[in-house]
Parts: structure tokens; sequence; C-alpha cells
């Protein structure tokens, strides 16, 4: 159309200034001020009016110690550089922020806030801040409170040997995880399904026989291996079970009963052996004479807490104690990444361990400690610091001295009811130590004699109650809890022990053992094979229960606990104590995800079942 023609309809229906007005009249845009800015600053200005009318003005001030910048829709703010522009009133301008490398965005403020996207309604003249800081690096600092809890004698096919069934029962994502064969699936992620393993048993042949006073020679008193008397993997039908034996002499023959100073590669074949023998030798004589216990299972019906728990957090498949060996030699370690040369219980001419503990190490560099002692059974009351000393495995060194005629140190003993209250109150220490609650039946431990039966379901009850203690308190932002057993209990696993580094130098007075008797294990073969402390125990149960655990995650890295130590000495800045905890690889780049956090807000596990049936009897594969 042309102007005239434009003209005329104008004028044929109009005025001419209405013609003029509308439709002669210039559009409008918002415009910038055209004044640059930095990355702090804002220009000056009001409400101005362009030839289309009302406009207001937006400035835009990038604020904090961190950096970013802010777009606007419609265009016109690209901050910093154009930190104002003007619209037209009532424009709706949307602003969204976007940080630069190492930095986050802390909020808006002035015409917005909160962290999501700004828009503004221009009836005025406005102004927004958008907030930066320098990002947290997250890492292992992120934890102030490690926590460790070792409960007693339990091997990792023996109580997570079925994790994997649990997972499909329970719709966790398949991985690999090396368990009992018999839980693999029969295809998919390696290894897969296999036959349930064996352990050759005792000869028929050959039962027991309890001697008739006065006891002869030549009744059957011993198990005889029988190789074609297969005893294989089964689930207990009992919560209770007699002890097996986790001694020097016997975790050497369950490596393997013909080679027990392991010239060979293991095969695992005496773990039924020893038990019936440990049986057959017990005064009184056990009731499984046969050994059969030690080829016993859990599932995730008897231990639902434990099962739910390493499904969520992490756990490991590689995780062994420090030495082949019994409770007392695997704490040693536990406490100062040695036994002092010990595979016995110290006793004269031996006496405690001058051996630098962990707890020592951190007193020295001012950190915060606790030793955690459960008062029950034990005549001890809570608040008796002196008396609760005396069932922690820290009487086995010097320290413990130091610690009793000390009272400022002796405020580090406390009692698992201040563990408790600790824990509600967020006054736990830096670092901390349970001791398992064996003068209360608590511990998991098996049977030490059977007129005091100890249940894995009540075991299990009573460490739920300290794990929900942390995770329900408002220490659980910034803790970690390894959660693991002290050694292997005599208890069948199909992972040999794995080569480790010895905790002295070569030539030293406590390189290899130095309490073997005459004609004990390895007394004739001193530094070889397996007679040494360069071999780990078996493999345990670990549980890592912390707000950066990482989710349903297996590790398949070797470690022995002295790992935990490792940690501690990483978060704080402390030097090894000897060269296996300095071998030790980083738990912390391992299990946990310090950046994503994946349990800020905790799990809300079930309850442990404890309706379980306590027997003692010997069990029926």
């Amino acid at each position: 159309m042309t102007y005239r023609s434009t003209l005329a309809q104008c004028l044929g229906l109009f005025s001419i200034l209405l013609f003029l007005a509308g439709c002669g009249g210039n559009s409008s845009s918002p415009s910038s001020t055209g004044s640059q800015q930095n990355s702090g600053g804002s220009s000056s200005g009001g409400s101005g009016s362009g030839s289309g009318g009302q406009s207001y003005q937006l400035t835009v001030t990038v604020s904090g110690t961190g950096s970013g910048t802010v777009a606007s829709s419609p265009g016109g703010i690209s901050c910093p550089g154009t930190c104002a522009a003007s619209f037209p009133a009532n424009t709706v301008v949307t602003l969204s922020e976007s940080t630069t490398a190492g930095n986050s965005f802390s909020g808006w403020s002035g015409g917005c806030s909160g962290t999501t996207t700004c828009s503004v309604t221009l009836t005025a003249a406005s102004a927004v801040t958008a907030n930066f800081s320098p990002s947290v690096v997250a890492n292992l600092q992120s934890i102030n409170h490690i926590i460790i809890f070792a409960q007693e004698n339990r091997s990792f096919d023996h109580y997570f040997g079925a994790l994997r069934q649990y997972w499909a029962q329970n719709g966790f994502p398949d991985q690999s995880f090396d368990g009992l064969p018999q839980f693999n699936p029969t295809s998919g992620i390696a290894p897969l399904q296999g036959p349930a393993p064996t352990n050759e048993g005792c000869d028929p042949n050959y039962p027991y026989i309890p001697p008739v006073p006065p006891a002869t020679q030549g009744q059957n008193l011993t198990c005889i291996a029988d190789s074609s008397v297969q005893v294989a993997s089964f689930h207990f039908a009992s919560v209770c079970q007699e002890e097996p034996s986790p001694y020097w002499n016997q975790a050497h023959l369950d490596w393997d009963l013909n080679d027990p100073t392991g010239q060979s590669p293991a095969t695992l074949n005496g773990f039924v052996v020893q038990a019936g023998n440990y049986a057959r030798e017990s005064t009184p004589a056990r009731n499984d004479t046969n050994g059969l216990r030690a080829m016993g299972y859990f599932d995730g019906s008897d231990l639902n807490f434990y099962y739910y728990m390493a499904s969520n957090f992490a756990t490991s498949d590689r995780w062994f104690t420090p030495i082949m060996d019994r409770t007392e030699n695997n704490r040693m370690f536990l406490l100062s990444a040695s036994s002092g040369g010990h595979v016995n219980l110290i006793a004269p001419p031996y006496g405690p361990l001058s051996n630098t503990t962990i707890f020592q190490a951190l007193q020295t560099a001012g950190i915060t400690w606790k030793i955690y002692v459960n008062s029950d059974g034990t005549g001890c009351s809570d608040s008796d610091s002196a008396c609760l000393i005396q069932h922690s495995y820290i009487n086995m060194f010097s320290y413990y001295s130091q610690i009793v005629d000390s009272p400022t140190l002796l405020q580090n003993i406390a009692s698992v009811t201040q563990y408790l209250t600790d824990a509600a109150n967020g006054t736990l220490p830096q670092v901390a130590l349970i001791e398992p609650a064996s003068d209360a039946g608590l511990d998991e431990h098996p049977a030490d004699y059977d007129q005091y039966p100890e249940n894995v379901q009540a075991g299990a009850a009573y460490a739920e109650s300290l794990i929900d203690a942390l995770m329900t308190g408002p220490s659980w932002k910034d803790s970690a809890m390894i959660f693991t057993y002290d050694e292997f209990g005599g208890f069948y696993d199909h992972v040999a022990p794995q080569p480790a580094t010895p905790p002295d130098n070569p030539g030293s007075a406590t390189y290899l053992p130095i309490d073997i008797a005459p004609g004990a294990m390895c007394s004739d073969k001193l530094g070889t094979g397996t007679c040494n402390f360069a071999y780990t125990g078996y493999r345990v149960p670990l549980i890592v229960i912390s707000p950066f655990a990482k989710k349903n995650y297996v590790s398949h890295t070797v470690y022995d606990y002295t790992a935990m130590l490792k940690l501690i000495e990483e978060r704080f800045g402390l030097s090894p104590l000897t060269n296996r905890d300095a071998a030790q690889a980083d738990m912390s780049a391992d299990f946990f995800d310090f950046t994503n956090v994946p349990w800020s807000t905790p799990p809300n596990p079930p309850a442990q079942v404890t309706t379980g049936t306590c027997s003692l009897a010997a069990p029926t594969p």
C-alpha cells in the first residue's frame, strides 16, 4: 500500500491527528544506557521517557568474593560489562546467572531473593545484586569426626557372602562382588554363579569318643582330615554358634592342611578340620565335634540391618585383617599398625607393647580423641574411667599406664552411654574408638562357652543403636564411621590372605615373630611362606557409614584394616605409625564422594530382626 492510499484511508476514518498518532507513530525498543560497568559497579539513572512512552532502568550488581555473570531476557544486560539497561514500563525482565570455574552462586538480593532465576516486573527503577563466592573444595578435610567400631570374629563370606542375592531381591543394581559363588547370577557381571564351596571334613571312621578318666591315648580325640568328605557352604538355622579357632596355628592350617606355612598357593581346605579339632580339644568338648559350623553363613533375612547398610553405603570385597591370628594380635595392629612381633598373647618375659598407638599420636598433635567402653557386665560405673579402661584393648600397651596415671588423659576413656550423649549433643571427639561390648555379650563373638551363647542378631541390634545415634545426631554432617570386625573367627572364606608390607624393617628385632614356642607352627620356618608379617589375615565385613560415603559401592582394592589408621593420619596430618599403615591405599579416594555428598540426609534403615532361633547344637548342613 502506498503512502497516498494510506493517508486517504486514514482521513476517511479519523482526523489527521489520529493519523499522525496511530498510523505514523514510531515503535520503541529497550535501550541500553551505554555505560560500561566493572564486576562490582552499576550505572546511575532513574526513570525516563523515550519516544514510545515510559521506561525504567534495571541495575545489576555482581557482588561477593567470587565471580560470575548475569544476562537478561529481553536482552540488554550482560554483566559484568553492561550492568544497567532501560526497559519499557511493566516489562518482565528475567535475569539468569552463570558461575565461572571455581565459584558458586550464593543467591540474589535486592529486587530478588533465593537462588533460582530472578524475574523483575519494572514499575519503577529497580536494582538486583547477584552474589558469588568461591567454591569450597570438598575433600577429606570435610570430615571432622572419624569413629572406628570393630565387632568380633566374623568372616566376610560367613556374614556378607549372600549380599548379591539381597540386591536381586531388593531392587539394588547388580555389580561385581566376590561373595559366595552360589549367589552370583548365571549371566551378566563377573564373577558368575558357581557351586557352593566345600571343605574337607573329619574321617567318619574316627568319630569323637569322649575320654574316660583316666584319659588314655588312642581314643578318637582328633579330627582326621578326609578329602572324600566334603562339607558344603550352608545357611545357618541358628543365630548362635560355638566358637571355631582363629589362632595362629589354626589360621595357618586353614590356609592349607598340607602346607600351612604357605610354600604354595593357598588351598583354603582346613576350616572344618580345625573347627572339629578345636571342639574336641576344648574342656568340656563342644557339641560340633565335626567342625561343620565353619562352613555356615547368614543372609539378609538374618542380618537385615547390616545387609541394608552395606547395600546403601560403601563396602569392600577385599578388606582383610592385618594378620592370620586371633583377636588380641589383630587389635594390636588396629591400635598401632603392629603387634610388636607377637603372634600369641603377651606373656612373660614380655611386657606391654611400647609401640606408639594412634591415640598417643593424636594426643601429641592436639587432636581430640576418646575410647568408648560399654560398662554393662564389667562392674564399672559409667563415670569410672579408671575401671572402664581395664576393658579396653589399650591395656596391651604401655600407654595404658600413662593414661591411668594422668587425670587429663583418663578423661578420654568414657562409657558408651557417654558416646550416645556426645552423638546427640554434637560433642563427639575428632577420633573415637568404640570397644566391643564383650562383657555384655553384644560383640557378636561366637560362644566361648556353651553356658554363654552370643546371639548375632542381638549384637547387630546393639550396633544399630550406636550407628543410628550418629546418623540422627548433629555431627552426622561431617562424620565417618568405619564399621568392621577384628578378625575372621575361624569361619570359612574363599579368598586367601594377601601379601602385605611388614610393619618393621628387615633386621629389626620384631621383623619376624618373637614368641613362637619350639614345635609350634612356623617355629622351624621363620621368614618363609606365611611365617612372617608379610601377609594379611582373612577377609572381614566392612561398612563405611558417612554422608560422604558412595552409594551402593563396592571397593575391589586390597586393604588391611590399618587403612583406617592411614585415613586418620591423612585427615589430621600425622605421620605413619609403621611401614604397614604407610603402605595402605587411600580410603578417602575410594570410598567417599566429597562433591555430591550422597547421604546428606541419612537413610532410614530397618530395625534389626531379633527373632532368630538360638541353639548351640551341632548344625545340620
